[in-house]
């Protein structure tokens, strides 16, 4: 397979990645076809490995990547990891005020973001939206890294991990979009196309993200930092918060010890592919 993705560019090999997250992203929202409801601790384990595979997907397929590159461009690596980190976590910020959303097990009057109209169900998916656009960000930019050359740690390999990886992670987020949908009322078929709907972004961000370092290869690693920030704002933001909203007990034990397989298997991937 990694040889096959290596006869295209970059943007089309990103383009090829985020087409993969997004196919298992309408994957897990297809579960809706065959269940109506799913139990609060299988969610709070989906939503820790998603957790634990971006945090480790932060680190190994990106910030390490970053600090690689600004040192060997003679940049102050410590200073270029940080100011990308915290311009992705800012970038996140502001889309996160900005943005009409709403989280899953909270009233339609508690939702996020600029007030609106908008329904409930569109304010559902727009909450699971959020957290593929860096996603897809990072998938791209790992691709346009490894087009670079200039940097061992970034390969198509580890960009095909990273891919493989969020792909995964998307599994169990387009579920758990899908069916709560179904329980909100929505028929089976409108809650798949809401459910998939939500893993849209990945493609477009990531396409932009590999065509953005082509061009303009000195962005590259503040890029790859900037993609990190971003993974670990909805990570700390969003992911664990809901992951844990049950008080105590084996329910969030459920969701350290899914953040715990998906940062393991994260790590395995990269390590073993890139």
């Amino acid at each position: 397979m990694i040889a096959w993705i290596k006869q295209f560019g970059p943007v089309e090999q990103a383009l090829i990645g985020t087409l993969f997250t997004w196919s298992v992203t309408a994957l897990g929202a297809a579960m809706v076809f065959f269940f109506k409801e799913i139990k609060k601790t299988v969610l709070n384990g989906m939503l820790g490995f998603a957790a634990g595979v971006m945090i480790a997907a932060s680190f190994w397929s990106l910030l390490s990547p970053s600090i690689e590159m600004a040192t060997d461009i003679g940049q102050v690596a410590w200073v270029t990891a940080a100011v990308g980190f915290l311009a992705g976590g800012g970038f996140l910020y502001l889309v996160d005020k900005l943005l009409p959303h709403l989280h899953m097990g909270l009233e339609t009057n508690q939702a996020e973001g600029i007030k609106t109209s908008w329904q409930r169900s569109v304010l559902l998916v727009l909450a699971i939206t959020l957290h593929n656009i860096p996603e897809g960000l990072a998938v791209g930019v790992a691709f346009g890294a490894a087009a670079n050359g200039s940097i061992s740690s970034a390969t198509v390999a580890g960009a095909v991990a990273l891919a493989i990886g969020i792909g995964l992670q998307n599994f169990p987020e387009g579920a758990a979009v899908s069916i709560p949908l179904r329980r909100e009322g929505l028929s089976r078929t409108k809650s798949f196309i809401y459910g998939q709907a939500s893993g849209v972004v990945e493609p477009i961000a990531g396409v932009l993200g590999a065509f953005a370092v082509v061009k303009m290869r000195p962005i590259l690693p503040y890029a790859l930092a900037f993609a990190a920030g971003a993974m670990i704002y909805v990570v700390i933001e969003e992911l664990i918060p809901e992951a844990q909203r049950e008080e105590g007990g084996s329910k969030t034990d459920i969701a350290t010890i899914g953040c715990m397989v998906g940062f393991a298997v994260m790590m395995i991937l990269d390590v073993a592919l890139g």
